[in-house]
């Protein structure tokens, strides 16, 4: 066995190889860094399968660089060089934007599958820059911009690989150099895909045809996507696919929030004994909090996370009462959930004008305040490499005891949104936080209920994916109370890009 230089435990080392060999024969050979002529016959599916803290994103971190070393050209969605008979592709890819900026956040180039599938296309004079900028063309000389602008381009993207990034510092915008947006014709080589949990089916046949050779990384210990009986996309794969990562890495031991993760692997753990173990970690260690109510300031921008759908309606509710929010309208720096695109079937360029950008059903979204015409918003969408647009919006406040949900903002068609100040746990999937706060008494009402998933308690899966969110810090919440907010809703804390990037339909302006 040829171990890498990073110190890899056994089942890491293991899969490593396997996913080396998987790779040679598709003529990447990570352990000489070279590109040879692939095999006949070669690709196939691999997936990682492990918990939290088994050391996954270290796996797939340690691969891409090794890949990257072989020669191999990583396309990231955002714009992709001319393609050459000779090279060979990797993409890094997450299903939302939420869990793709995780991975970037580690120093993995990671994009979603939505980039992947639709791709670009540049209008030919500042595809010359973009050429350039990746390294496959000589500098180019465009009537509309100085040299500093270009200059300004190149500096940008020597800190930050973004083709869109650095045409915005140098003053331009997305619908100056972006044209539209076709599905993917050309297949690319290697795909390694996080968070593959949350592959439904279709996604899964989607990347399949794209990439003859594809690493899935995934958790089986956390929910599967709605309408799959409880199924991942791995599971029906053959049992030599799957590759185990059992033990729990030095940087994950005595973590309490992983340790109490861990603890619902015992099927004879039931609820109660479950939450004294929460109550037992907090009086031991300050990263696990036993809170009596909801802490208002901390739902701005870390919802919290509940089962039921009635529960998260309430939490909204009081959520907004408690800021002050006024009954026909958003404060800016409300936190909005989309909810999907509600637009006819012609405005398809149009839709993937917007999905390209971030607005994805389920993309985590600040309210940033109305546009310059009725019905648009200006946005911050959480984890887009460029967060700030303004878009036609639907935005619908649901209210309890309320069949149809308030409308304070709505364009006759345009991105849907509902509040995020509380989301339920299928949706908080692929998403960490600093800290989190976990509505416990949703868990108890799941473990009443006495309902099973693919043979697993639900209460004990829900649990799992809602207290693995949190990075450094757990509230155990355990009563329906609220704080009142210690300070004001606002838009200070997010970053602004060069340029804001205006969706809006043909012609108009935002």
């Amino acid at each position: 066995m040829t171990a890498p230089a990073l110190r890899f435990s056994q089942d890491q080392a293991e899969a490593h190889d396997r996913i080396a060999v998987l790779l040679r024969n598709a003529g990447v050979d990570i352990d000489d860094a070279a590109l040879t002529p692939p095999t006949s016959g070669s690709g196939g599916v691999l997936a990682v399968l492990g918990r939290a803290g088994s050391g996954k994103t270290m796996l797939l971190a340690a691969l891409t660089e090794a890949v990257q070393e072989a020669g191999v050209e990583l396309v990231s969605g955002d714009y992709e060089g001319k393609r050459r008979r000779e090279r060979r592709t990797l993409s890094i890819l997450a299903p939302t934007n939420k869990a793709a900026s995780v991975l970037r956040s580690r120093g993995v180039p990671a994009t979603t599958i939505h980039r992947i599938l639709y791709t670009p296309v540049y209008d030919p004079e500042y595809e010359k820059i973009a050429e350039w900028l990746a390294g496959n063309g000589p500098r180019p000389e465009v009537a509309a911009l100085p040299d500093t602008a270009l200059d300004r381009a190149a500096a940008f993207y020597e800190t930050v690989k973004s083709i869109p990034g650095a045409l915005a510092a140098a003053g331009l915008r997305g619908s100056d150099f972006i044209k539209g947006w076709k599905r993917r014709d050309d297949p690319l080589d290697v795909g390694f895909v996080d968070e593959a949990s949350m592959l439904d089916q279709r996604q899964f046949d989607d990347l399949q045809e794209i990439f003859p050779t594809l690493v899935l990384f995934g958790d089986p210990a956390q929910l599967a996507p709605v309408g799959q009986s409880g199924e991942m996309v791995f599971d029906g794969l053959k049992e030599e696919q799957r590759l185990s990562l059992s033990r729990i890495h030095r940087q994950a031991e005595g973590n309490p929030i992983l340790d109490l993760a861990h603890a619902l692997a015992d099927p004879e753990l039931d609820f109660a004994a479950f939450e004294r173990r929460v109550e037992a970690a907090a009086a031991r260690d300050d990263r696990v909090v036993i809170a009596g109510r909801v802490d208002s300031d901390m739902m701005a921008r870390s919802p919290a996370l509940v089962w039921r759908n009635a529960t998260r309606i309430r939490l909204i509710h009081a959520f907004r009462a408690a800021h002050g929010a006024p009954e026909d309208g958003l404060l800016p720096g409300e936190p909005l959930i989309c909810d999907g695109l509600e637009l006819p079937l012609k405005h398809r360029k149009r839709r993937i004008d917007l999905e390209a950008r971030g607005l994805i059903k389920g993309a985590q979204v600040i309210y940033r305040g109305p546009g310059n015409r009725p019905g648009f918003s200006r946005l911050h969408v959480v984890g887009a490499e460029q967060p700030q647009l303004s878009a036609a919006s639907i935005i619908k406040i649901e209210r309890q005891g309320d069949d149809e949900p308030f409308i304070p903002t709505a364009a006759t068609m345009g991105a849907a949104f509902l509040h995020g100040a509380a989301v339920t746990i299928h949706k908080a999937q692929g998403s960490q936080w600093p800290e989190v706060q976990v509505f416990a008494p949703d868990l108890y009402a799941a473990a009443r209920s006495g309902r099973m998933e693919a043979g697993v308690p639900l209460w004990k899966r829900l649990a799992y994916v809602a207290i693995t969110r949190a990075e450094h810090r757990l509230h155990w919440v355990t009563r329906y109370r609220l704080s009142r907010p210690r300070t004001s809703l606002g838009t200070d804390d997010l970053e602004a890009p060069a340029t804001p990037l205006a969706l809006a339909p043909e012609g108009q302006d935002g």
